[in-house]
């Protein structure tokens, strides 16, 4: 303890979260950034997963590109955990308590061909795109968080360009797909 202006000690019974929600309401905004942190946290090992085991002639562009997509969800997992604890609630880290709160999966690495990691980390990203699009709403209109419900939708604008990103490189792999199938 340690004494303040006031002459009152700080202690953690008078360090009450004071940030115009109430305990339920942060609670249960809690948990919506917790279960979000165990989605982040499978995109990132699956990123890291391809990363480790892509094979091929893109091999080398592949391994850099998945590896700073993962450096970049690293930052986002960061940022979703620090919300958390911004509003007042804990923030999941135990691997066991993330797997188990995931709500999404990827196949793994190990000989899953190029285009299908691609795929796998497409169909990740536009899952939490969905999810942060209703998660945004629900913090805003039913639990009058708009400081959650705007950085949920910061997040699912990151999302959604590594989800055009991957998509148009997925394009270019149908089209070459595609000519090659006709010259045979």
């Amino acid at each position: 303890m340690r004494p303040v202006p006031s002459g009152r000690m700080v202690t953690t019974e008078n360090m009450k979260t004071n940030i115009g929600l109430n305990d339920e309401t942060r609670l249960e905004v809690g948990q919506i950034l917790n279960l979000l942190l165990a989605d982040e946290y499978v995109l990132y090992a699956t990123t890291r997963d391809y990363h480790w085991n892509v094979t091929g002639p893109e091999f080398r562009s592949l391994h850099l590109q998945f590896e700073a997509q993962y450096e970049e969800v690293a930052v986002w997992i960061d940022d979703v955990a620090e919300r958390a604890r911004a509003i007042g609630v804990g923030a999941e880290g135990n691997w066991n308590d993330l797997t188990k709160s995931a709500r999404s999966s990827a196949d793994p690495g190990i000989d899953l061909a190029p285009d299908s990691m691609l795929l796998e980390l497409l169909e990740l990203h536009e899952g939490l795109v969905v999810q942060l699009r209703s998660d945004s709403s629900l913090c805003l209109e039913r639990y009058g968080d708009a400081g959650t419900a705007d950085f949920l939708t910061g997040l699912m604008e990151k999302h959604e360009k590594a989800a055009w990103m991957l998509r148009s490189q997925l394009e270019g792999c149908e089209e070459e797909a595609t000519q090659e199938a006709s010259h045979e």
